[in-house]
C-alpha cells in the first residue's frame, strides 16, 4: 500500500515537472544564461565576431574615468525617472479615484483608460507621438488655431525630455488598474465615520484612502522605477540620435549603441551591470523607506 502510494506521488511529481519544463528551459536559456554570460562579457573585450578577450576591470575603469557620455546618459535617465515616475503614479491614482464610482458603463471607461498601456510601448505609437509633437505636428497645428505660438517640443533641449516622458506617463493603465483594485478594498464604513465627523473628501482621501493603499503604491513605485531606468523604445524611435545636445540620450540607448552599433558588447555588458546595480540600489532604498510610510492591515509596517 505504501509502495503504491509512493509510486503515485512519484508519478505525480514527474507529471508536474513535465508541465513546468517549458518554463524551466526558458528560464535557464533565456534568463539565467544571458544573466551570467553578461557578467563574464563585462570583463572582456568582445565585438560579437571574435572570441572574447579577458581584460579584467578595464571596461569599468574606462566607464568611470574616460567616458563622459556615461555621466550624461546617467543624468538624463535620472531626470527622466524623476519626471515620469511621480507623474505617472499621480495620474494613474487620479484616474483610478475617478473610475472608482458607481455609474453606468463604468467598465467601458475602465477598458478605454487601460488601452494606452497595451498600445503605448509599441513602435507605432512612438512614431505617432513623434508626429504629434514635431514642429509642424498636430499639437502645434491646434495651438496655431488658438493663435498661440508654436513650440519646438522635440528640438528644444529644455522640452524634449519632458515630451518623451509624457509618452511614459500616457501608459498609466497597469498602475491605474492596481490602484483601482486597492481602492475597492478600502472599507466603506471608514468613509461613513469620516462623514459623521465632518471630514471633507480631500481630508478623507489623505487620512483614510491613501494610507490604506500604500502597499499598492509601493509595488507601483518599484515597478515604475525599474521601467523608467530601462526605458528605450520610445526615446529611440522618437529621437534616435539622442535629441538636441543629447538631451534625451537615455542609458538604455547608450547601452544599445555600444553593443550593437559600435560592436563593443563587453563594454555594453559592463554598462548593463552598472544599470542593474543602480536599479537595485534605488529599489532597496524604496523598500527601506517603506517601513515609514507603507501600512498593512496586519500591522506589518515598522516605524
Amino acid at each position: 500500500m505504501q509502495q503504491a502510494l509512493k509510486r503515485k506521488r512519484s508519478r505525480a511529481s514527474y507529471i508536474g515537472l513535465v508541465y513546468i519544463s517549458p518554463w524551466i528551459i526558458g528560464f535557464l536559456l533565456l534568463q539565467l544564461y544571458p544573466f551570467l554570460a553578461s557578467m563574464y562579457y563585462s570583463f572582456t573585450s568582445f565585438d560579437l565576431i571574435n572570441t572574447p578577450k579577458w581584460i579584467g576591470l578595464k571596461n569599468y575603469v574606462d566607464m568611470f574615468t574616460k567616458d563622459d557620455m556615461f555621466y550624461q546618459t546617467l543624468k538624463v535617465t535620472l531626470i527622466y525617472a524623476l519626471i515620469a515616475v511621480p507623474a505617472k503614479l499621480a495620474f494613474a491614482l487620479l484616474v483610478a479615484v475617478i473610475l472608482n464610482v458607481k455609474m453606468r458603463s463604468v467598465n467601458f471607461f475602465r477598458t478605454v483608460y487601460y488601452l494606452p498601456s497595451i498600445l503605448g510601448g509599441s513602435v507605432a505609437v512612438a512614431v505617432l507621438w513623434r508626429f504629434l509633437f514635431m514642429k509642424e505636428g498636430v499639437i502645434n497645428n491646434v495651438t496655431a488655431m488658438l493663435h498661440l505660438p508654436a513650440v519646438d517640443w522635440l528640438g528644444n533641449p529644455k522640452l524634449s525630455l519632458f515630451t518623451i516622458s509624457m509618452l511614459n506617463v500616457w501608459q498609466f493603465g497597469s498602475s491605474m488598474v492596481l490602484f483601482l483594485a486597492g481602492l475597492k478594498q478600502v472599507p466603506g464604513e471608514l468613509y461613513e465615520v469620516g462623514r459623521v465627523d465632518g471630514a471633507s473628501k480631500l481630508r478623507m482621501f489623505f487620512s483614510v484612502t491613501l494610507p490604506l493603499i500604500t502597499p499598492i503604491l509601493l509595488f507601483n513605485l518599484v515597478m515604475q522605477i525599474v521601467n523608467a531606468f530601462q526605458e528605450f523604445t520610445g526615446a529611440f524611435v522618437i529621437l534616435p540620435d539622442g535629441g538636441p545636445l543629447k538631451s534625451t540620450y537615455l542609458f538604455g540607448m547608450k547601452l544599445y549603441d555600444e553593443g550593437f552599433k559600435f560592436l563593443k558588447m563587453g563594454y555594453a555588458s559592463a554598462l548593463s551591470w552598472v544599470l542593474f546595480s543602480i536599479i537595485l540600489i534605488f529599489t532597496l532604498l524604496v523598500f527601506r523607506s517603506s517601513s515609514y510610510w507603507a501600512h498593512y492591515e496586519d500591522g506589518g509596517d515598522k516605524h
